[in-house]
């Protein structure tokens, strides 16, 4: 079954995880419009560099083009899990797991910023495990501020990401003043470069016009077809019984591991909570929560003693993404 055989850490699972990303994207080929227009950055880059090449795209290449990515983030969020060794023991199931989220919703299928994004969040996650074992991160954290920065230029919600280093200092470090500000002037650094560009070019007007989206009003609903809560309903049942299975675990585990699940409950909370400073609203955004919560699911799949069980979860995880991927 897929869930026995991603638990195996072998090369030949590449090409399982190749094939069920073409089986779980085979619907979005039905509703295709003739033409995207994907968007890779925010106006604070879009302004200056102006169209990119991906505006040549066919629709069919761009969902290729996405499927190729979110693999690759697959695999290279899998071998930094598989590095620090959160999950136990080293496995594929991370990347199934990342894969199967990131075909959840027809959006989350074609290019776009918050995909691109994920690049970045895989980046800076490798960075912050690497913390604990670390005596100097000064530099490190002045490093992680400049991705921050770097990573909201992608997608500008992305920037609530700041919080979560000195988040990951409460975690892991005691309290050194030095630590906490490096992360301030790397990302003050990225910022000021691009203030000084666009007051070159006598635009500094559009650069205040960056940060308009921190003035957004909460929104007290969001607008999501009711097949988009049907389908989240397997991957909440699947989040229970990952809790259940930490209740047994978490105490057993290294300080290491322990740190690193609550370091990504905060990744989670942020990546959610920030959809409100996106100009538009749309599922595209939760692409973000996907790393955190496909390393959740990955933990539950690795440690389930009832194959019956984690077999059929993930079944039904299946058949409801593409149930609801055709009709």
């Amino acid at each position: 079954m897929i869930i026995s055989q991603f638990r195996k850490y072998t090369p030949f699972n590449v090409i399982f995880l190749i094939l069920i990303g073409f089986f779980l994207c085979f619907g979005v080929f039905i509703h295709l419009p003739d033409q995207l227009t994907p968007i890779l950055f925010e106006p604070a880059l879009s302004n200056l560099i102006g169209k990119d090449g991906m505006h040549t795209l066919s629709p069919q290449m761009n969902v290729i083009v996405t499927l190729a990515l979110t693999i690759i983030q697959a695999t290279i969020l899998n071998r930094i899990i598989s590095h620090f060794n959160l999950l136990g023991k080293p496995s594929f199931l991370v990347a199934l797991m990342y894969l199967t989220l990131a075909s959840l919703f027809l959006p989350f299928l074609v290019i776009s910023t918050a995909l691109i994004c994920n690049f970045i969040s895989v980046w800076m996650l490798s960075k912050l495990l690497s913390l604990y074992h670390r005596h100097d991160i000064k530099a490190l954290m002045f490093d992680l501020g400049m991705i921050v920065a770097i990573g909201s230029l992608i997608y500008f919600p992305f920037i609530i990401m700041f919080l979560l280093l000195w988040i990951s200092l409460i975690i892991f470090r005691p309290f050194n003043w030095r630590e906490w500000i490096t992360p301030l002037l790397g990302f003050a650094t990225i910022y000021f470069i691009l203030a000084v560009i666009y007051l070159w070019l006598g635009r500094i007007k559009e650069f205040y016009g960056i940060w308009l989206p921190l003035t957004n009003k909460f929104p007290s609903t969001i607008s999501m077809e009711l097949h988009d809560y049907f389908v989240l309903i397997p991957i909440l049942f699947t989040l229970i019984l990952f809790l259940l299975v930490l209740k047994d675990n978490f105490f057993k585990s290294v300080v290491h591991i322990r740190k690193s699940f609550q370091l990504l409950f905060f990744m989670f909370i942020f990546a959610f909570g920030s959809f409100y400073w996106n100009k538009q609203i749309t599922e595209t955004h939760f692409l973000l929560c996907a790393p955190p919560l496909a390393i959740y699911m990955a933990y539950y799949f690795t440690h389930a003693k009832k194959k019956w069980i984690f077999e059929s979860v993930y079944v039904i995880i299946i058949l409801t993404i593409l149930y609801f991927q055709f009709f």
